[in-house]
Formats: structure tokens, sequence, C-alpha cells
């Protein structure tokens, strides 16, 4: 009789829905603080931590579930999927924060990088370039789309080393 061996999905669509979860109450702390369109180093480094934080948590148990044996492509598919969930999550987050809950959004980002370029010495034709052409991006539709390929490439990226820490297949005990 062969037994029920755990699906990457459902640890992907759990721990995907955790991080997403997390992800959309540090977007919201971020609103609170007025700190949600800037970006910045210490942002990105907090995302980057809590990302792969849940993408390790998630293969552990995943690995615990599997009587503790996994895979590296196991691994991989379940980092990948807890990113992308997430990543839909956040993405679906962001349409409703600059949609809804503060429509301003964008133009408060382009105003924080003409300051940015401004303090950096930048021109100012050189700073109309970039904000023109930062404009193209500003779109949903591109949004979308660049959200979703960051969510897997950068899934893909957090994944790679622990999953290559943590496999253990039963031939290999």
């Amino acid at each position: 009789m062969e037994e029920n061996k755990p699906k990457t999905g459902k640890f992907a669509l759990n721990y995907g829905a955790l991080l997403g979860g997390i992800s959309v109450i540090f977007i919201l702390m971020l609103y609170s603080m007025d700190m949600h369109y800037q970006g910045g180093a210490m942002v990105i480094g907090v995302s980057v931590v809590l990302s792969l934080v849940v993408v390790v948590f998630g293969m552990i148990q995943f690995k615990k579930a599997n009587n503790g044996f996994m895979s590296f492509g196991q691994g991989l598919k379940v980092g990948v999927g807890i990113s992308l969930v997430a990543g839909i999550i956040g993405i679906a987050m962001n349409q409703l924060m600059q949609g809804v809950i503060d429509p301003e959004m964008m133009n408060k980002a382009a105003e924080f990088q003409r300051g940015t370029m401004i303090e950096a010495g930048m021109t100012s034709d050189q700073i109309d370039a970039q904000m023109e052409m930062a404009k193209t991006f500003q779109t949903p539709l591109m949004q979308i789309l660049f959200g979703l390929l960051f969510s897997i490439v950068f899934g893909f990226l957090y994944s790679l080393i622990p999953a290559l820490i943590l496999k253990k297949t039963e031939t290999n005990q």
C-alpha cells in the first residue's frame, strides 16, 4: 500500500498565503508611516529576510511531512510556489493601495524619486528622461506582469541554496 506523500502545491499555497499576509501587514505598516512609496535598502532588506525565512520554513515543514526527505526539485517547487502565491497577494495589495487606499501613491513616488535624483546631482534633462521612462512601467498591466516575473525569478533564487542544503533523498541516506 502506497502512503500519502505530501503535495508541494499544498505547502506552497499555505506558506505563500502566510508570506502574503505578512507582506500585507508590512505594506500597511509602511503606509501608516507614509513610507509605502519610498522603497529603499531597509524596506528591501526586510522584504528579503521575510521571504527567505518563510521559504526556508515552508521547505523544512514539507521535509518533515515527507518523513525527512525532500528532493532538490521538490524544494524548488515549494520555494517558487510560496513566492508566486505571496507575489500574487502582494500585487493585489499594491493595486488596491494605488487604486483605492492611496490613489496619489504613484505621484508621491515620482516626486520622491525626482528629489533623490536632484540630490544625486542629475541634470534636469536626465531627470526628465528617467521620469518619462518610468511612466511606461506605471501601468497596472506592466506592474502585474513584472510583479509576477520578479516573484518567480526571486522565488527561484531564494530557493536554490536552501533546497540544496535541505535536500535528502531516500537513496542518499
